[in-house]
C-alpha cells in the first residue's frame, strides 16, 4: 500500500496518525513544531500556536475527547491548554506512533505527481536540509486558526495611529498591557477572554463590537451546557425549534445581552457560531470592560468609533479571525477564493484524487472527535473498503452545503465552514456505509470498523 502524507500533528493531526497506525496504512507526519498538540501547545515553537496563557476549552471534556481515548474522569468538566497538551501527548504515546512524526520538519510544496500520487517536498528547520518524496495520499491538517485576519481594508488612519496594534494570534498574558487603555476589537471567544485578562491590569478596557451575538455559559442548570444542547435527542429535533430551547434556557439563566450593554443578536441562537464566556457579562455589569461600537477610524492616539464617540487608546488587540491558508498548495489544487474550499462532505476536493483536508470545519461543537471520523472515513478510501460518487454527484453535494450553510448563517466567508457538531457526525457515518456499498466486490456495510461510534453519543 502507497504510503500517505499527514500535514500538522496538532489534534486532527495526531488524529489521522491513530487511525491510519491502527488500520496499518503506511505514514509519514510532518510538524513544524517541536510538541504535538498545534494551538493547545503554548508557545508552540512552530510559531503557529495561538494559545494564551489563560486559553480554557470552550466545550467540555465529555463532547471533546477522542472516542478511541476516553478523557479520565478526573478531569474537569472544562480543560486549560496545559491538560489538553497533556492529554494529546497521552494519546500519541498510548498507541505509540510518535516516532512516526518527524517534528520541527515543515511542508513546502505538496504536488500531484507525473503517473499519480503527491509529490511532498519538506525541510528539515534545524539544518534546512530539503528533500521531496512520493506520497499515495496527502491529509492536510495543518489547521486554520494560525494565519491572522486583520480587517480589510484596514480602517482609515491604522497607519499613523501612535499606539500599538497586534492580532490577538500574537497575545499571551496581559502583563505588557498594565496601566495601558486597551482597545479589544471582536465579540467571538477570543475577544471575550483577552478582553477580560486585560480587564484586570489595564486602565480601561473598550470592547468594540460590530454586531451582536448570543453569550453561552459553560454551565447551566448545574451541567455544562454543552451536553444539554449538543444532546443526540436535542439534535434530532427541527432546527427552529432546537434555536428557541436553546435561547429560553440561557434567557432563563442570564437575562438578555442587551441589559449588559451588548448590541441584540441579528441571528437566533444556533444560526452564528455563539460565544462561550462565563466572565465577560460579569465584566461588562460591573464596569470593568465597556462596550463600544466598531471603529470608524484613527486619528493620532484616538480611536473614532461609528457613534461620533472617540476615546484616547494605548493598544489595539484585533481579535478578527483567521484566514483560510495552505502556503504549500497552489490555489489552483483546491479552487480556494478566501475561506472557500469546495469539499465533498467538506473532506474531498472532487478533482484532486488522494487529496483530503482533516479539520477543516468550524462546528458548533468540539473538533476532535470529528477529525477521528474524519479520517476514519479517509482510511476507508485509502484501503479500498469505500469509494466516492461521481464528481457530478459531489459537486451536487457541495452545492447543497453552501447553500445551506448561507441560509442558516449569512454569506459571511467566516462562516462557510460552520458544521453541526452531531449532526455532521451522523452524516460522516452515513458516507461511511454508503461508501461502502459503492465499494470493491465483498465489502460488506456492517464490517466491524464501519460499526464503530465516533465522537460522544
Amino acid at each position: 500500500m502507497d504510503r500517505a502524507c499527514i500535514i500538522g500533528a496538532g489534534s486532527s493531526g495526531i488524529a489521522s496518525c491513530q487511525v491510519l497506525h491502527a488500520r496499518g496504512i503506511p505514514f509519514d507526519c510532518f510538524e513544524a513544531g517541536s510538541d504535538v498538540g498545534g494551538n493547545w501547545r503554548y508557545n508552540n515553537d512552530s510559531g503557529m500556536s495561538s494559545a494564551y496563557r489563560s486559553l480554557q476549552a470552550k466545550s467540555s471534556r465529555r463532547c471533546m475527547q477522542y472516542a478511541a481515548f476516553p478523557m479520565p474522569d478526573n478531569y474537569p468538566d472544562y480543560l486549560s491548554h496545559e491538560v489538553i497538551a497533556k492529554y494529546l501527548d497521552d494519546f500519541v504515546d498510548n498507541f505509540g506512533f510518535r516516532a512516526r512524526i518527524q517534528f520541527r520538519t515543515e511542508v513546502t510544496k505538496a504536488r500531484p505527481g507525473a503517473g499519480g500520487g503527491w509529490d511532498v517536498t519538506v525541510r528539515q528547520r534545524d539544518t534546512g536540509t530539503m528533500r521531496t518524496e512520493r506520497y499515495g495520499a496527502v491529509l492536510v491538517a495543518n489547521g486554520h486558526h494560525w494565519d491572522p485576519q486583520y480587517p480589510e481594508p484596514a480602517f482609515p488612519g491604522a497607519d499613523t495611529f501612535t499606539g500599538e496594534q497586534i492580532h490577538s494570534h500574537d497575545y499571551r498574558t496581559p502583563e505588557p498591557f498594565a496601566g495601558k487603555r486597551v482597545l479589544v476589537l471582536g465579540i467571538g471567544n477570543s475577544a471575550c477572554d483577552v478582553a477580560a485578562d486585560c480587564s484586570q491590569v489595564a486602565a480601561r478596557t473598550l470592547l468594540a463590537v460590530r454586531r451582536g451575538t448570543h453569550i453561552v455559559p459553560k454551565y447551566l442548570f448545574g451541567r455544562p451546557t454543552d451536553h444539554l444542547t449538543l444532546m443526540r435527542l436535542g439534535t434530532r429535533a427541527p432546527a427552529r425549534l432546537q434555536s428557541l430551547a436553546v435561547a429560553l434556557l440561557i434567557r432563563i439563566a442570564q437575562g438578555k445581552v442587551t441589559k449588559y450593554g451588548l448590541p441584540r443578536p441579528d441571528r437566533p441562537v444556533l444560526c452564528a457560531p455563539p460565544t462561550v464566556s462565563d466572565s465577560l457579562l460579569s465584566k461588562l455589569d460591573h464596569g470593568n470592560i465597556v462596550v463600544k461600537p466598531t471603529i470608524d477610524r484613527f486619528d493620532g492616539d484616538r480611536v473614532c468609533f461609528v457613534d461620533g464617540s472617540a476615546e484616547p487608546v494605548d493598544v489595539v488587540i484585533y481579535c478578527t479571525g483567521y484566514k483560510i491558508s495552505f502556503p504549500f498548495l497552489d490555489e489552483a489544487l483546491t479552487g480556494a477564493g478566501g475561506h472557500h474550499v469546495p469539499l465533498y462532505r467538506r473532506v474531498v476536493p472532487p478533482r484532486r484524487p488522494g487529496l483530503y483536508f482533516i479539520g477543516l470545519v468550524q462546528p458548533i461543537g468540539a473538533l476532535m472527535p470529528i477529525a477521528e471520523i474524519q479520517s476514519e472515513w479517509v482510511a476507508d478510501l485509502l484501503q479500498g473498503r469505500a469509494k466516492l460518487p461521481p464528481e457530478h454527484q459531489m459537486n451536487r453535494e457541495i452545492a447543497r452545503y453552501h447553500e445551506a450553510t448561507a441560509k442558516r448563517y449569512g454569506r459571511s466567508a467566516r462562516h462557510i465552514i460552520q458544521v453541526d457538531f452531531l449532526a455532521y457526525l451522523r452524516e460522516l457515518r452515513r458516507e461511511r456505509q454508503m461508501g461502502a456499498r459503492r465499494g470493491a466486490p465483498g465489502v460488506k456495510r456492517t464490517t466491524a470498523v464501519l460499526d464503530q461510534p465516533a465522537g460522544p453519543v
